[in-house]
């Protein structure tokens, strides 16, 4: 199993609070979490990764649950429970939700259109993106692993496919940004500042 991201630092900062709801998606390893977290706090609301609020959900590391769904079709099935109990939940009104890279597909996609809120996608180059990878074994422990050159350029690949796979649904996205090239901190911003143009742009 495979997710990435930087090593996140709370940044402790916020804006005047605004209410609002916002989905975070796009490819793995591309740092949704990590950005969330610090869009959150520019925003000064709460994050959540959809990810850990699966394992929670079902007390199974994700990559064991996602071997016992047997099919992508059935997982997905079942972290749309979770994402429609998060959404029922008060705070979830105002909050940033890590989707996985499926987020705006089928099942997801279903659900966050009726949520309502703000969809932004994050892009950046499939180099930085390998560059950011992270390996984790099946009861989500991370994994240190020095990729082969040969190794690099599977991944790279891989990650190239995910991107045009993907890329068809994120179209659905409100918003699109790109973080090539910022850290963490300027990618957060980047994302805020996208967001409140988009809210102010509406009627």
């Amino acid at each position: 199993m495979i997710i990435g991201g930087w090593n996140p630092q709370p940044s402790g900062r916020k804006d005047q609070h605004t209410d609002m709801k916002v989905f975070l998606t796009g490819v793995s390893c591309v740092g949704k979490t990590t950005i969330g977290r610090e869009l959150a706090a520019l925003i000064g609301c709460p994050f959540l990764d959809l990810d850990k609020e699966i394992e929670k959900f079902f007390g199974k590391p994700l990559g064991r649950l996602q071997a016992a769904c047997l099919t992508m079709p059935t997982f997905r099935k079942k972290v749309c429970e979770v994402l429609k109990h998060l959404l029922a939940q008060d705070f979830s009104k105002d909050c940033v939700i890590a989707l996985p890279p499926s987020g705006l597909m089928d099942y997801h996609y279903q659900v966050v259109k009726r949520a309502g809120g703000t969809v932004v996608v994050l892009t950046d180059d499939p180099r930085n993106i390998l560059a950011r990878i992270t390996f984790y074994d099946a009861d989500s422990r991370p994994v240190k692993k020095s990729l082969t050159e040969d190794e690099k350029r599977h991944y790279l690949k891989e990650i190239k496919g995910d991107i045009a796979y993907f890329g068809r649904t994120y179209r659905r996205a409100d918003v699109a940004v790109d973080i090539s090239g910022l850290g963490p901190v300027e990618s957060a911003a980047k994302a805020r500042d996208a967001i409140m143009a988009r809210c102010r742009s509406q009627p």
